[in-house]
């Protein structure tokens, strides 16, 4: 078992920035990649970003260049550097990781808003 907490989600203005944060505990044994999914009401989940073991990162067209993931193996906790915020980056935003199975946490509310 695998459980995530996230912190770090809030309200920000249109240009601002948020860094968003998930750490692991429990059988924390060859984790694979970990990651940053968005769900935005009415909308599909989306995957926002990934990063592997070896912290290759992957992100969302929509993110590039704005959002930056990062891991911290000895610490189980990924990050999630949010910039030049935008009305539409609105969303619950949940991290995963993959071990046996993936596994979630209970999601972060990103207001971004004048």
């Amino acid at each position: 078992q695998v459980q995530l907490v996230e912190s770090g989600g809030g309200l920000v203005q249109p240009g601002g920035s948020l860094k968003l944060s998930c750490t692991a505990s429990g059988s924390l044994f060859s984790i694979n990649a970990m990651g940053w999914y968005r769900q935005a009401p009415g909308k599909q989940r989306e995957l926002v970003a990934t990063v592997t073991s070896g912290r290759n990162p992957n992100y969302a067209d929509s993110v590039k260049g704005r959002f930056t993931i990062s891991r911290d193996n000895a610490k189980n906790t990924v990050y999630l550097q949010m910039n030049s915020l935008k009305p539409e980056d609105t969303a619950v935003y949940y991290c995963y990781a993959d071990h046996s199975r993936r596994y979630w946490g209970q999601g972060t509310q990103v207001t971004v808003s004048s």
